[in-house]
This record gives structure tokens, C-alpha cells and sequence, in this order.
């Protein structure tokens, strides 16, 4: 397990609190989503979208959970409403995009699992 935020502190090693994260966007860099955790294949970041989202699709499966905000959720072609406390999933290679979002949208990213994403064995998720 690797904590990627500036709190080392041996109780808080498996916690992290959005204003901890939140602290650390945008990067020195300008990038609007930062690494905050690390553990196997999962990474933990934090994203906090600003005007338009220019997302490409990713090459795993990744899961977001709103932390703060609402707006529209386009995925794989399909478009949704999202607000604080959902929790929206992407397949890998899937296009998707945050639209007309409020100004304080602030989602947990999880991606995990292989290159090219896991299997969907019930095929609940394919096109």
C-alpha cells in the first residue's frame, strides 16, 4: 500500500479525507486530478473537472463516486444526471465525459483490474 498524499502519519495510512486530496489540486503541473493512493492494480485519485472535461478513455475499468457537485454523466453514448453520493462506473475503452457540471464537482476515481478491463461475464455491460 502506498498513501500518496503528504500525510504519513502511521493511524491515517489507509485514510484519506477529501480535503486532504482536494489540497493537492491542481498539480504543480495544472492537471485537474492527482494520485492520492496505491495498491496492487488499484489507484485512487481524486478529479476535480473545471469548465469542460477533455477525458479520453482509459485503458482499465474505473469507478467514480461523487463526492461533491452534480451535472451530466455521458457514458459509452449514454447520458445521465449525477449528483453527491452516486457512484458511476466506466468500462475500459469506454468514451466518456462529465457535461454541463457545477462549478464544485470534486469525484473520487478508482481504477483497478488488468489492462483492457475485466471480463463482463453476464454481459451486462457490453454494448
Amino acid at each position: 500500500m502506498r498513501k500518496l498524499t503528504a500525510n504519513h502519519a502511521t493511524a491515517e495510512r489507509g485514510r484519506i479525507t477529501l480535503a486532504e486530496a482536494a489540497a493537492m489540486l491542481p498539480t504543480p503541473e495544472g492537471k485537474r486530478s492527482a494520485a492520492v493512493f496505491e495498491h496492487g492494480t488499484l489507484q485512487v485519485k481524486l478529479y476535480a473537472p473545471r469548465g469542460s472535461d477533455l477525458q479520453q478513455p482509459h485503458t482499465r475499468d474505473e469507478a467514480y463516486v461523487v463526492a461533491r457537485g452534480s451535472g451530466w454523466f455521458v457514458n459509452d453514448g449514454h447520458r445521465h444526471p449525477f449528483a453527491a453520493n452516486d457512484v458511476l462506473f466506466v468500462r475500459a475503452g469506454a468514451v466518456h465525459r462529465f457535461e454541463n457540471f457545477s462549478d464544485d464537482v470534486l469525484v473520487w476515481v478508482f481504477f483497478y483490474g488488468p489492462e483492457g478491463g475485466e471480463a463482463d461475464r453476464d454481459g451486462y455491460l457490453s454494448p
